[in-house]
């Protein structure tokens, strides 16, 4: 078979960073060949289901406190192409972001295939070839650039920009194959995680009847007895456990612990911002002035009906209160015991058995027994080390002319669309980069 002609740079991924240095790359010189490669059989999966299908392109504030990776390699990367260039680079491909009151930007179309469509159109009139069903198997250096083989052919590169992604959303195509290319030229690969990936509960647990319902929560991650990460936001609760942008966050903490042989453990406090003495204080005042309003009806007043409801009915909580509270049992309380304590009077809990329910609405265990896995992972912690690649040109520290982007590097952010700017940002850097420092050589070349 004979191999295509040769191309000036080859990008290795079509997904949003990939998609993003064959644009700035082609943009920087079009006077340069730029081909795009990629696996799949239809480009641009993970974008279309970003979002919930409307693609959260960026985010408002973007720092780099916002990212798990090296403080000041973000901060470089970010200070070539922050959001406002994203902004201004959709609005020049015809798509106008609006801005939510988290935050998080939007096309106006509230349709992530909008943002797909433009950056496709945006290679067809660059001339960009986009081979599609191309998976890339192997890099080998040459004199000259990089001989690439791909199922079913080969081509010669002078320059070759991977953005094959992580193992986040396997099905879209990212299997997490390009680290083993680049592993094979230097690179080393720290172990990676499933990122933003809602969490799993005991069966036992209350959150059956809880599916489809969300509250306010702060969600505290324990490792090794100690605080690694506590954050407040909105909690799902789903038929298998819980999800949410607050639980997609903390999911990162919980997941890498465990992979290192740690113990791990996540508490939900309700009443986010608050702390157990100010429940405490707040539960004593309205059993003083509430007559005998009840438990559940006292609940109802901060969560959800249905949550109270079923925080009432729970069995454990309910035995926790009854083993400090002598008032609430032995047999004349068997209705309540079969009932839980929903319509136990509040006025009726001693102090010790009302700051033993105050301990538990601020810090309840959550029994986290696993994850939803890479399926549903919506991004990947670990990767390619940011120190082997030179955060000013995206360019590879182990082997010149490579260059190496987006979820392939061990840098992941919050949700909100702050992946998505990384993307974007390691993609316009390395396009713009490789395509500079083809040109440059190509001439020094030419004037000896």
């Amino acid at each position: 078979m004979n191999p295509q002609p040769n191309v000036d740079i080859a990008v290795v991924g079509a997904g949003a960073a990939g998609l993003a240095a064959a644009i700035f790359a082609a943009e920087t010189r079009p006077d340069r060949t730029v081909l795009l490669l990629d696996g799949a059989r239809k480009i641009g999966a993970k974008i279309l289901v970003s979002g919930g299908g409307r693609c959260n392109v960026t985010h408002a504030q973007v720092t780099p406190s916002d990212f798990h990776a090296p403080r000041k390699i973000v901060e470089r990367v970010f200070k070539r192409f922050d959001a406002q260039d994203t902004i201004h680079w959709f609005e020049s491909m015809d798509v106008p972001l609006k801005q939510e009151p988290t935050g998080k930007l939007f096309p106006v179309s509230n349709k992530a295939r909008t943002v797909l469509h433009a950056l496709l159109h945006r290679c067809t009139t660059l001339g960009i070839p986009i081979k599609s069903q191309h998976r890339v198997q192997e890099l080998i250096p040459t004199d000259t650039g990089f001989l690439i083989f791909y199922e079913n052919g080969q081509l010669t590169a002078h320059r070759v920009i991977m953005a094959t992604g992580g193992r986040s959303l396997p099905k879209t195509g990212s299997n997490g194959q390009g680290w083993s290319i680049v592993r094979q030229l230097g690179h080393t690969v720290d172990t990676a995680y499933p990122a933003l990936v809602p969490l799993m509960l005991e069966e036992t647990f209350f959150h059956h009847g809880l599916s489809g319902i969300s509250h306010e929560a702060t969600v505290t991650t324990w490792v090794d007895g100690k605080i690694a990460d506590r954050r407040s936001g909105s909690l799902l609760w789903t038929h298998f456990g819980v999800s949410g942008p607050v639980i997609l966050d903390a999911s990162r903490f919980w997941i890498r612990a465990r992979g290192l042989g740690q113990t791990a453990a996540i508490t939900l406090n309700f009443f986010p911002g608050q702390s157990f003495e100010a429940i405490d204080r707040w539960l004593s005042h309205t059993a003083r002035s509430a007559g005998r309003k009840t438990l559940a009806s006292a609940l109802a007043q901060q969560l959800p009906h249905r949550v109270a409801k079923a925080l009432c009915a729970n069995k454990d909580l309910w035995g926790q209160i009854a083993t400090t509270d002598k008032s609430v049992q032995g047999s004349t309380n068997e209705g309540l015991i079969e009932g839980g304590m929903g319509s136990l009077p509040l006025c009726r809990l001693s102090r010790v058995a009302r700051r033993a329910l105050a301990q538990t609405m601020t810090e309840l265990p959550l029994p986290v027994i696993g994850h939803r896995g890479w399926n549903h992972a919506e991004v990947t912690a670990g990767g390619i080390p940011l120190h082997e690649v030179n955060p000013s040109t995206m360019a590879s520290r182990k082997v010149p002319g490579l260059y190496l982007v987006g979820e392939m590097l061990d840098c992941d952010g919050r949700i909100g669309g702050f992946n998505f700017q990384w993307a974007w940002a390691t993609g316009h850097i390395a396009g713009c980069s490789a395509a500079h420092d083809l040109s440059n050589e190509l001439s020094k070349r030419w004037s000896r």
